[in-house]
């Protein structure tokens, strides 16, 4: 398993330079929350060759044409990893379009990058598609790579309040039956090592505020505490 950590400026992503991948997001406008262009772009300078990954919004309404502009300008700006969240409503067909749209505006320049599409462990209570919907939406979409399960309400309810062990290993074979990658997340702490270790491995695990911020997502990642996350998983 990689470990992708998630800062939300130049200075905490030199806190998670230990993590396998640097994700780049804006807490403060959402599970998702895209942040700036030239954040991505900062990171990216520090990060030298370890890959960086970037949201480019999770709390929207259903927009195709926003989300893939969004994600070509995310691409752009030096991610490697371009990752969106599907929250809304409205079925398959919504989500199929939003998955097209963006793995297009990604692809077609930047073959070699990668497009992460998650869905919620929540979906119940957001009223949102449920994640063992996407899978195959994602293998369909001409090239997307990754499929993720988050938790959209960041109220500390972590992934396994949503979800067991048994539903996250059939999510992970799924997906490695359709030749897509796994990426887990969502309040995830450390006492939750061990149980993702258990399933069948997903090939990335994110945190920010339950692990290496200390419980808090609003607060500064702390470098010691992404070294530990990193020691655990080895």
């Amino acid at each position: 398993m990689q470990l992708l950590v998630s800062p939300s400026s130049i200075e905490e992503a030199r806190s998670s330079l230990s993590a396998d991948i640097i994700d780049v997001k804006k807490p403060s406008e959402g599970s998702l929350g895209a942040n700036f262009p030239w954040i991505i772009r900062g990171i990216k300078e520090i990060a030298g060759k370890k890959p960086v990954s970037a949201a480019i919004g999770g709390d929207n309404e259903y927009k195709p044409g926003t989300a893939a502009l969004s994600a070509y300008g995310a691409a752009h700006a030096g991610a490697d990893y371009i990752k969106v969240g599907l929250m809304f409503d409205g079925g398959d067909d919504r989500a199929r379009e939003v998955i097209e749209a963006v793995t297009t505006a990604v692809k077609r320049e930047f073959p070699e990058k990668y497009v992460v599409i998650a869905a919620y462990a929540d979906f119940a209570r957001m009223g949102t598609i449920p994640p063992f919907a996407i899978s195959s939406l994602v293998a369909d979409a001409g090239g997307a790579d990754i499929a993720m399960i988050d938790t959209g309400i960041k109220d500390g309810k972590s992934l396994f309040e949503f979800m067991d062990k048994e539903t996250l290993d059939q999510f992970t074979a799924r997906n490695r039956e359709l030749g897509l990658q796994t990426a887990l997340a969502g309040s995830l702490k450390f006492e939750d090592l061990d149980a993702l270790k258990r399933i069948d491995p997903p090939e990335i695990i994110g945190v920010r505020g339950g692990m290496v911020c200390g419980g808090d997502r609003s607060t500064a990642v702390r470098a010691e505490l992404v070294e530990k996350a990193m020691m655990m998983l080895r």
